[in-house]
């Protein structure tokens, strides 16, 4: 059975096969610059015409329309009784026939119904599930930029990983499986086609605890989801790895002894640690349960550091922490909601029309009026996602400059914002804390104390990040692997032993 390692990840997936000996990467976006890792990120849209709406809603329709005939009907028949000439009897009582004809005339209001939805109705009318339905996808760099380029043709779903611990109904979940296994398809044909082999099972990696506020059942949900889109992708068997479990596979390779790791894994949504042991003979084994000595994590990933820069340093010169001229300040709700690219009901509120004519209304009273225009733009124009990923753009820079000018023309034409590692610092101030206070509580945990330390996912990357765990662990030493391969090699690993 060929079985694939899969990274499906917050902000991006890698698809890997080990034959034992060899990592094979699996080539997902030659649009991108590195054409082994691919944006996690769907964009679903619409070339043409947009789908007939689902049958309930035309069917509400239709018993609007029938309420309005009927009200025409009673309305004939109050004239036709009040009226005095055989000539004004006759043409009510002609209106009467025709209105009771188009009153039972099913499809014809049927039709009516669905000419009058299609002329008002837009991509966001329309429920995710129809859309996972009807609409084409796009996946990585092709998707992003379609996206730029017509917005208001379909919607980017930013980060489904983030969603699937989350409360969602049933047709929701439905969606979600529908649409991650499009993406799991495309991974599995992707491979097949370089492989030159059929794929049959796949170990995909998952984190600690999913990205919402459900707890256990939250995570049962998310890997429900998983399972049904992997199934319905084509893959006969799956099995799932908790992410720093995965990472700790792959440094083991290095060992030459047997050895106790602390593993911490920051990724873009969420942060998993674990302790365990490696090395020796250890590694032949399938089942490594034993040697897991603590385990823990939790929703909170690079992506809240994108966030927060956006909040303490790009926000303000958009009108938060401004104040309208009596004094009270600009709600710093818009710019919460406007930042929310992985809550679809949060953003979906900021994107509607009454919050843009909120923020106008706003405008009209606002002390420095010139700087929520900005705001309203994103809110208009839906920029929401490419504002974040400029974010994270500003955050990699950020990374080895202490200074940088980010350019947001695709807001206005001389927007540019100044950024400098010290703002980085101070928005990751909050965060940084909690992932100590996570590496602290594994540490408790464990029954044996660390040998040695492995930094990985994304934003390990970040020297602020290394330099403040080297500064809470000075005495432990330290393995360096690749970040963004070190957990898609331990799931290929695994996979093998499958």
């Amino acid at each position: 059975m060929v079985t694939l390692g899969i990274d499906y990840g917050t902000s991006n997936s890698e698809v890997v096969l080990f034959d034992g000996g060899q990592h094979h990467y699996i080539e997902l976006d030659k649009d991108s610059k590195t054409p082994f890792k691919i944006r996690s990120s769907v964009f679903i849209y619409y070339e043409d015409d947009l789908p007939l709406p689902p049958v309930e809603v035309i069917q509400e329709k239709v018993e609007q329309i029938k309420r309005s005939v009927s009200a025409q009907l009673d309305k004939a028949k109050d004239k036709y009784e009040e009226a005095t000439t055989p000539q004004d009897q006759r043409r009510y009582l002609k209106q009467i026939d025709e209105l009771r004809a188009e009153f039972h005339n099913t499809p014809k209001l049927q039709r009516r119904a669905i000419n009058e939805l299609l002329k008002n109705q837009s991509v966001d009318d329309l429920p995710l599930y129809k859309m996972v339905e009807t609409g084409t996808f796009l996946f990585g760099e092709a998707g992003f930029k379609q996206y730029l380029k017509t917005p208001e043709k379909g919607r980017l779903i930013y980060s489904p990983k983030n969603f699937l611990g989350a409360n969602l109904l049933s047709g929701q979940r439905d969606a979600f499986v529908g649409l991650i296994a499009k993406q799991l398809a495309f991974f599995k044909e992707s491979a097949e086609n370089q492989l030159g082999k059929k794929v049959q099972g796949a170990v995909i990696g998952r984190p600690v605890k999913y990205h919402g506020t459900r707890g256990e059942e939250g995570n049962q949900q998310a890997i429900t989801i998983m399972t049904a889109a992997a199934k319905k992708a084509g893959f006969e068997k799956v099995e799932f790895l908790e992410e720093p479990i995965a990472a700790a596979y792959r440094i083991e390779q290095e060992l030459k002894e047997e050895k106790t790791a602390l593993v911490v894994d920051i990724g873009g949504g969420t942060t998993d640690i674990c302790v365990i042991k490696l090395g020796g003979e250890k590694q032949a084994d399938y089942d490594r349960q034993q040697d897991v000595l603590s385990v823990t994590g939790t929703r909170l990933g690079g992506m809240e550091c994108d966030k927060n820069l956006i909040i303490k340093s790009i926000a303000p010169a958009m009108g938060l922490g401004t104040e309208q001229t009596s004094g009270i300040p600009i709600p710093p709700s818009y710019f919460n909601d406007m930042v929310a690219v992985d809550d679809i009901p949060r953003l979906n509120n900021f994107f509607s029309d009454d919050i843009g004519l909120e923020i106008a209304q706003t405008m009209s009273v606002a002390k420095e009026p010139e700087k929520l225009e900005k705001l309203l733009i994103v809110q208009e124009e839906k920029l929401s996602a490419r504002l974040v990923n400029s974010s994270r753009m500003a955050k990699e820079m950020l990374s080895d400059k202490q200074h940088i000018v980010l350019p947001l023309k695709y807001i206005e034409p001389d927007f540019n914002v100044e950024l400098t590692e010290a703002d980085l610092k101070r928005s990751m101030l909050g965060w940084m804390a909690r992932v100590k206070s996570l590496i602290r509580e594994c540490l408790e945990n464990s029954s044996e104390t660390p040998e040695l330390l492995f930094i990985t996912g994304g934003m390990s990357l970040s020297p602020i990040v290394q330099q403040e765990i080297k500064d809470m662990l000075p005495d432990l030493p330290i393995v360096t692997a690749d970040a963004f391969k070190s957990i898609s090699e331990g799931l290929s690993i695994q996979a093998n032993k499958v």
